[in-house]
């Protein structure tokens, strides 16, 4: 099956994540005392307050919301895996931590940055501020020049710029529903869109920049398409019908049983068969992009009986209305 490789993409950036749909939260977590590397002391007794907060970027504003903090044991444990020592999430997170090296990992939505942090046994408590480097993207689709998409019929996967050895590129995310905020760090990224399931799909590569989001419509050259074999003009649609539906070079893209079946097609000349009850017709029709039809198959009073017809027979007619 054919996959279209056309996209537009029109960018809109809004500093500073304006429109991001903040938590209701305060800015600061609960203190959360920490596992204690050293032994033989309690940890309470020598445990000192770190004050962990982060931004967008160098110059931008504290966060408030929307962060998971993690920190992490310097040391592997017996899976060969760095111990989780504490967690928070919102905006700016305290923590009660034994004097020692950690890892300190701050993620926002797909966006994250891990730093090294030091807490000495006197002097200052240390206050990190960690920069994400993160902008987001929210995705959008239309069919043709300006048609809107059903939202329940849109899909995107965001992908990583690179390709790897194989030719595939690194999934980051799949099956996001379209006015999603996506959270990324700064960067390309290359995303694909899905409307409907059968054959019309869209590739873009996107800049995300940080501290912005950035507003990406991919455009299909597309439409639905609603077919029904009938009796007459306007008729009801007769029911356990079989439908396959042929692109121009004969490739199947759609077979179902129905009264009517309705699907999304790429846009050019595609073959509706319909079968209903040993007796075959079809008919052909086009699609647009943008432009959703009603395609109806015409059912006459000589059908075409489905198998070869008996040698010397006059083969039967097939409705092509």
């Amino acid at each position: 099956m054919s996959i279209a490789a056309q996209g537009i993409v029109a960018a809109k950036a809004e500093d500073a994540f304006k429109s991001f749909k903040q938590l209701d939260s305060t800015g600061k977590t609960t203190k959360l005392n920490a596992f204690s590397p050293t032994m033989g002391r309690p940890a309470a007794a020598i445990s000192r307050e770190v004050t962990l907060e982060a931004k967008l970027v160098p110059n931008g504003e504290v966060m408030k919301s929307g962060l998971t903090w993690r920190v992490f044991s310097p040391i592997p444990g017996p899976d060969g895996k760095l111990p989780l020592v504490a967690t928070a999430e919102g905006g700016k997170a305290d923590f009660h931590l034994s004097p020692g090296d950690y890892f300190v990992n701050v993620a926002f939505g797909r966006a994250g940055i891990t730093k090294k942090l030091n807490v000495p046994a006197d002097g200052a408590a240390p206050r990190e501020t960690l920069v994400l480097d993160a902008g987001g993207i929210v995705l959008k689709g239309v069919a043709g020049k300006d048609q809107r998409i059903p939202d329940k019929q849109l899909t995107f996967s965001v992908y990583s710029s690179d390709v790897r050895d194989d030719g595939e590129r690194g999934l980051i995310m799949a099956n996001v529903a379209p006015n999603t905020i996506i959270r990324l760090n700064a960067g390309k990224y290359h995303v694909v869109s899905e409307y409907g399931d059968i054959n019309s799909v869209v590739r873009a590569d996107i800049q995300v920049e940080a501290g912005k989001l950035t507003e990406a419509t991919l455009t299909h050259r597309a439409a639905q398409v609603t077919l029904k074999l009938v009796s007459q003009k306007g008729g009801e649609a007769i029911a356990d019908t079989a439908w396959s539906v042929l692109t121009a070079g004969g490739d199947v893209v759609s077979e179902s049983v129905s009264a009517f079946t309705t699907m999304v097609l790429t846009e050019g000349d595609y073959t509706a068969i319909a079968r209903n009850k040993d007796k075959i017709f079809q008919k052909e029709f086009s699609i647009k992009a943008g432009k959703n039809v009603d395609v109806e198959v015409m059912m006459r009073d000589q059908h075409q009986t489905a198998g070869a017809p008996a040698p010397g027979a006059t083969a039967p007619e097939i409705d092509a209305d």
